[in-house]
């Protein structure tokens, strides 16, 4: 936890890991964030976030593409401990968020989704997001899946309220 009394926390995609272009950038210009590596299948990625995060309150997730269904299942499954949620191009049309997930929920959720995704469709993603949460800023923006081109150009004091 920082001094603000906010927990910051990156979950990198399913082919990714915490020393990815997003892990690093992170690393290095937010050094008390958390940034682990996840591997396995759902269930044991989901497990080690638990454990990670058991009795962790103010919590600011940063998911991408399969740690964004991540991030979004522990913050349904744990709303009263979500400050906000960022999703980058969040795998969220996959059956295990539709039947885990139940809304709507009230914390922040913001959504950065490239308008040439080629890896997770942005209509179906959105529809989702919009019946989940209320209080949901969904953004797409020119850029591919990963966000290649943007990423680092995101407002990330804002987003991770350093700034509010």
């Amino acid at each position: 936890m920082n001094e603000d009394g906010l927990t910051r926390v990156f979950i990198h995609g399913l082919e990714s890991s915490g020393g990815g272009t997003k892990g690093v950038f992170f690393k290095e210009r937010y050094p008390g964030m958390i940034i682990r590596d996840y591997r396995g299948s759902l269930e044991e990625r989901m497990g080690a976030l638990r454990s990670l995060l058991a009795g962790k309150k103010g919590l600011v997730l940063v998911g991408s593409s399969y740690g964004g269904l991540m991030a979004a299942l522990y913050a349904c499954a744990n709303p009263q401990a979500i400050h906000k949620l960022i999703l980058l191009a969040p795998a969220l049309a996959l059956d295990e968020f539709r039947e885990q997930c139940r809304g709507p929920l009230d914390f922040p959720v913001v959504v950065y989704h490239g308008s040439n995704d080629d890896v997770v469709l942005i209509e179906p993603v959105r529809k989702i997001a919009a019946d989940r949460f209320r209080n949901l800023e969904y953004n797409v923006i020119d850029d591919d899946h990963s966000l290649r081109s943007r990423f680092k150009l995101l407002d990330w004091d804002r987003l991770l309220c350093y700034e509010d």
